[in-house]
């Protein structure tokens, strides 16, 4: 029997990025009402002062901040109304010492003004006075042009991704037309003459389709397009002209199942053959997910990564390859991890990187002060309610023995 000559997952990304890294990633300018959710492809610089003018946090009264000084409630400042402000109108004059001008929130500041009094904070006396009974500082109440972004400035980097807040500040500096990364096309494909749809009733021996489900999610979810999703037997010819026309609409096709030793594993062979010899990795040196293969194929330019059948460890190696792959070629950063500290002893497996799901337990102090207790979710590969119940995922390199209950450690979130 041939044996799994494996790599550690950091081998198996940097094999990863030399084989695909490379691989240009197309670029399209997309309308701003559509670009949630895609990924910038360039940085964004301002082309003007954001604010462009003075102008005013609160409804109030634009003020010199010096005539201020010393109001109270008991002894007001008294100031003239030399103007009111309409929103989304210039004001048109300037302070002189003693006057003021009333401005609602969003409104523009008239020449002079340093400060805004609120309006709550001012009585009306006459038609054209008002009594001031709070002191204000320069600046106060008010936004100074350029305060969110000056002109030139970077706006948003390359390889952010575009949410409600991002497309708010690329409206504010007028970019219509918004440059972002061409999604790579991903098949799925889920191999096994014991799976059945997932509104089938399965018989002896049958279980329902899984990965072709968790792992279209997975792709829709890292930000990839799905281009097809298909459950087939353990049918050899099948199996290789499915691979086959999915190469050739995809960037990345995944399969499931058929990776490992036994009689009918035919995915190395299949992926090799569809790849003119491209597989470069059959085999990690991990916990769940050694069964695992990576090929290229460079005439078609797409990546095929066979990964193993159970669910729990073809998302893992989902989450600690492929997606880490995409947001490295698209300059994206990372997911923040969680510190937090186990609430038991946990074993590595020997000679072999581990990932084991937890959850996460929130513990906050009165003061606000709160820390995480990382609870494993024990469970086999096959069993996709161990990482359904997870919040993420803690990982173990090659050469740990384990983790005590009370290490810290590294919460991460799966793709």
């Amino acid at each position: 029997m041939k044996l799994l000559q494996t790599d550690t997952p950091a081998q198996a990304q940097a094999k990863l990025l030399e084989a695909f890294g490379a691989h240009p990633v197309q670029r399209e300018l997309v309308p701003l009402a559509s670009c949630t959710g895609r990924i910038l492809a360039e940085d964004i610089r301002a082309g003007e002062d954001i604010p462009g003018f003075f102008r005013s946090t609160v409804d109030g009264y634009a003020v010199r901040a010096k005539d201020t000084a010393g109001a109270a409630d008991s002894v007001p400042v008294f100031l003239k109304v030399a103007e009111t402000v309409r929103i989304g109108h210039p004001a048109v004059t300037r302070l002189a010492p003693g006057q003021c001008a009333y401005v609602p929130t969003g409104g523009m500041l008239p020449a002079g003004a340093d400060a805004v009094v609120m309006v709550e904070y001012c009585e009306m006396l006459t038609g054209d006075e008002i009594a001031a009974e709070a002191a204000v500082a320069v600046g106060e109440n008010v936004v100074r042009p350029g305060e969110d972004v000056k002109a030139g400035e970077i706006l948003l980097t390359k390889g952010t991704g575009i949410g409600p807040a991002q497309a708010g500040a690329l409206a504010a500096a007028g970019v219509r037309s918004v440059p972002v990364f061409v999604p790579w096309k991903a098949a799925v494909i889920s191999t096994g003459d014991e799976l059945v749809q997932a509104d089938d009733v399965p018989g002896p021996g049958q279980v329902r389709d899984i990965n072709t489900w968790s792992l279209a999610a997975a792709v829709r979810q890292t930000g990839m397009e799905l281009v097809t999703a298909v459950c087939i037997p353990d049918d050899r010819e099948r199996f290789r002209d499915t691979v086959r026309r999915a190469s050739e609409e995809a960037d990345l096709v995944l399969t499931s199942g058929g990776s490992s030793q036994g009689v009918k594993d035919d995915t190395e062979q299949v992926l090799d053959e569809v790849s003119c010899g491209g597989v470069f990795t059959h085999g990690l040196a991990l916990k769940p997910g050694k069964p695992t293969i990576l090929a290229l194929d460079r005439a078609r330019g797409t990546l095929l990564i066979g990964l193993p059948g159970h669910p729990v460890a073809a998302l893992t190696v989902f989450s600690l390859l492929a997606a880490p792959l995409w947001r490295t070629v698209t300059g994206q950063k990372a997911p923040h991890a969680v510190p937090a500290r186990v609430t038991e002893n946990i074993a590595a497996a020997p000679g072999k990187a581990t990932c084991v799901p937890v959850r996460l337990a929130e513990h906050c102090s009165p003061d606000g002060i709160c820390t995480y207790d990382a609870v494993p979710v024990f469970g086999k590969s096959g069993l996709i309610t161990t990482m359904a119940g997870a919040d993420g995922y803690l990982m173990m390199d090659v050469n740990e023995e384990g983790l005590h209950a009370g290490d810290l450690t590294l919460v991460h979130a799966f793709a």
